[in-house]
C-alpha cells in the first residue's frame, strides 16, 4: 500500500482537491512514512544469538495495513480473559445500500446509530422470553467495506450463546443449532434505524449535499423513508460454534481491519492496481480485480473514520458500567472451576515481541534512534520490524 501511495499519492492529491481534506492527506502521509527513516528506529539484540538489526518505527495510524497487528494482538489479550466457556454465535447487521450514501455525508451519526440500533435490537430480542429470554453480552465490530473496496456498511457482532437469567439465577443457554430468529432480529432492527434516523432529521443533524439536496425537505425525507422500510433489511447469523478458545481466533479475523489488507495487493503497472478479492455471489470464488490507481485511492479513503470514533464497542452484560459486576457473575453461573481466578486466561497468550531470524529467539530493543540520526548512519540490515 505504501508503494502505491507514494507512486501516485501526491498527483492523486492534486487531482482530488475538490474533496480531499487533511485527514484524508494525514493518512497517506502516515502510510508512506511507516517503517521507513522518517519516524525513526531502534536496534534489537536477539537474547539468544545475540544477532543485532535495526528496526524502523511505524506510524500506529489505525488506518495504516502494517500498524494493525500488533494493536489486534493487544486488544485480544485482553478480551481473553473475558471469554466465557460457552459457545459463541456470530450476527452481521447490514444497512441497505440506499443509505451508503447518506452514510458518507453522516459518518459519526450514522455509524453511531448503527452500533445503536444493531446493538438494542439483540439485547430486545433476546430478553424476549419468547426467543431467549436472558440478558446477553456481546462485541461489535464495524467495517465499511466489502471485498471491492466499495462502501458497505455493517457490523460483525460476536455474541455468547446465551445469557444470564432476568433475576440473575442462572445461565439460559440457546439451542445448539440456532440464537435468534434472524427475520425478527432484520424487522427490530429496521424499525429502531429507521426511528432514529427520524429523530435525527428532525434535530436537523443529518447533512445532504450534492445528490441528496433533494431529501433536505421534510416530505420527500419521510417518502424517502418509506421506501426504506418496505424492504427487508438483512441480518445475517451463523449457528452458534465451538467455545471461548475458537471464539478468540474467530474475533482476530475481524477486529482492527482497514479497507484492503496488503496480502491482497497483487500489482500496481500502469496506473493500474489489481488485488485479490472474493466473490460471494459465486461460491466465495477468487477473483482479481484492476482499477486505476486514483480510483482505487479513492474507494481506500472512504473507509476513513472520523476522529476519535470508536470502531470496538461491547455492550450487554460485557458494557463497560456492568462489565466489573456481571462478568464474574456470568463465569460462577456457567460453572468456573473456584480454584482459577474468574476470568483468567485459558489459551496461550499471542507473542508480540519480534523473533530473531537466525535462531528464533526473542529480540530485545537495546538503543533508539531519531529520524535523523538514522539518516546520518549507513543504510540499515535489511530485517525490519514494527515498533
Amino acid at each position: 500500500m505504501a508503494d502505491i501511495v507514494r507512486y501516485a499519492g501526491q498527483g492523486f492529491i492534486e487531482r482530488s482537491r475538490r474533496w480531499i481534506n487533511g485527514q484524508h492527506e494525514k493518512v497517506l502521509t502516515a502510510i508512506t512514512r511507516c517503517r521507513t527513516a522518517a519516524l525513526g528506529g531502534h536496534r534489537d539484540r536477539c537474547s539468544g544469538c545475540g544477532h543485532t538489526a535495526i528496526s524502523y518505527n511505524s506510524c500506529r495510524n489505525r488506518h495504516c495495513p502494517k500498524c494493525q497487528g500488533n494493536a489486534r494482538i493487544r486488544w485480544l489479550q485482553r478480551r481473553e480473559r473475558e471469554l466465557l466457556p460457552t459457545r459463541y454465535v456470530h450476527a452481521v447487521f447490514t444497512l441497505p445500500r440506499e443509505l451508503a450514501p447518506l452514510a458518507l455525508q453522516n459518518k459519526r451519526l450514522i455509524y453511531g446509530l448503527l452500533f445503536r440500533a444493531s446493538a438494542d435490537t439483540l439485547l430486545e430480542v433476546a430478553r424476549d422470553p419468547r426467543h431467549l429470554g436472558a440478558e446477553i453480552g456481546f462485541f461489535s465490530v464495524l467495517h465499511t467495506w466489502d471485498q471491492r473496496l466499495q462502501h458497505h456498511p455493517h457490523v460483525h457482532c460476536v455474541i455468547a450463546a446465551g445469557g444470564l437469567a432476568p433475576d440473575h439465577s442462572g445461565w439460559i443457554s440457546s439451542r445448539r443449532t440456532f440464537f435468534l430468529p434472524v427475520k425478527v432480529l432484520g424487522r427490530v432492527f429496521r424499525g429502531k434505524f429507521i426511528a432514529g434516523l427520524k429523530t435525527a432529521f428532525q434535530q436537523g443533524k443529518l447533512d445532504f449535499h450534492g445528490q441528496l439536496a433533494s431529501l433536505a425537505g421534510p416530505r420527500s425525507f419521510a417518502a424517502w423513508l418509506r421506501v426504506l422500510f418496505r424492504h427487508d433489511w438483512v441480518v445475517y447469523s451463523k449457528r452458534p460454534f465451538a467455545g471461548p478458545e475458537h471464539a478468540l481466533r474467530y474475533l482476530g479475523a475481524y477486529t482492527h481491519r482497514v479497507g484492503i489488507a496488503n496480502s491482497r495487493l497483487v500489482s500496481l503497472s500502469d496506473g493500474q492496481v489489481s488485488f485479490r478479492w472474493r466473490d460471494s455471489a459465486h461460491g466465495n470464488k477468487k477473483r482479481v480485480m484492476c482499477l486505476p490507481v486514483d480510483e482505487f485511492l479513492r474507494r481506500f479513503l472512504l473507509h476513513l473514520l472520523p476522529g476519535g470514533f470508536v470502531r470496538i464497542r461491547n455492550f450487554g452484560f460485557l458494557a463497560n458500567r456492568q462489565r466489573a459486576r456481571l462478568l464474574p457473575l456470568c463465569f460462577r453461573r456457567l460453572g468456573s472451576p473456584p480454584d482459577s481466578p474468574i476470568g483468567a486466561p485459558r489459551v496461550a497468550q499471542p507473542q508480540i515481541l519480534p523473533k530473531c531470524p537466525l535462531c528464533g529467539g526473542t529480540m530485545h530493543i537495546i538503543e533508539r534512534f531519531t529520524a535523523a540520526q538514522l539518516l546520518a548512519r549507513s543504510p540499515p540490515q535489511t530485517y525490519r520490524n514494527a515498533a
